[in-house]
């Protein structure tokens, strides 16, 4: 086999995202054969090397993916002191798992989990953008001048935003129900963006991510993804 960064072969075995693989190489706790690895760039043959982090021999899990309807209260991180529910409490497996991206704690709705470090890379790069798709009800009446405003971009701190595909739903005199899709993870970027025209977000729910869907998925179940959306997400992030 081809040799690979020792940081992504890490990060494949479910030990941490990249960076943080990267710093524990720097920090000298990463031995390949026997010999400290304390410098980058460093490589690796999976089918030769025995690779060690803090002593630990490496192995390489087999690759779960799975889809969750997030609740309303659950948080994506792995860790909180503050002891919150999490989304990988919600199933519950022996692989150590992780979300891809975050959804905020208030916002409901679809979240992938998995321990491809690989493939959650690809997913969450800058470079690449998988849209997805969000139901939001809103205070007030939507305005198409609002609507206009978020199809061309809005300015965020960050900077402007890219071009939102709407649809109005439900408009109401108190209350709008709008389907907005992004391409971009900004931090709560949907709500920020709805009250940079004046609109607050009263819920918020993620619908689709690219062409999957949370058809059949009630709030707080999961499933496993099928192998055709696993290779829908590959071929969807290829050259990210």
């Amino acid at each position: 086999m081809a040799k690979e960064r020792l940081q992504k072969y890490m990060a494949s075995a479910g030990i941490a995202s990249r960076r943080h693989c990267e710093e524990l190489i720097l920090e000298g706790l990463v031995k390949v054969n026997g010999q400290t690895v304390d410098s980058l760039p460093a490589f690796v043959d999976p089918d030769v090397d025995i690779v060690t982090v803090r002593g630990r021999k490496l192995r390489q899990s087999a690759r779960v993916y799975f889809l969750l309807n997030k609740p309303k209260g659950v948080i994506c991180t792995n860790s909180d002191p503050q002891g919150r529910p999490r989304a990988i409490d919600l199933i519950g497996v022996k692989e150590r798992i992780f979300c891809v991206g975050r959804l905020d704690t208030d916002t409901t709705g679809l979240i992938i989990l998995t321990n491809d470090s690989e493939m959650t890379n690809r997913l969450t790069h800058p470079r690449y953008e998988l849209p997805k798709t969000y139901i939001a009800r809103l205070r007030g009446s939507i305005t198409p001048d609002a609507i206009a405003q978020l199809k061309k971009g809005v300015w965020l701190p960050e900077g402007k935003t890219g071009a939102a595909s709407l649809k109005v739903l439900k408009r109401g005199n108190q209350e709008s129900l709008v389907e907005i899709t992004i391409s971009q993870g900004l931090n709560r970027q949907v709500r920020r963006m709805f009250l940079s025209v004046g609109f607050k977000v009263l819920a918020l729910r993620r619908d689709r991510i690219g062409k999957i869907t949370s058809r059949g998925l009630s709030v707080g179940r999961w499933r496993h993804l099928t192998s055709a959306e696993v290779n829908y997400l590959r071929s969807a992030t290829v050259g990210a």
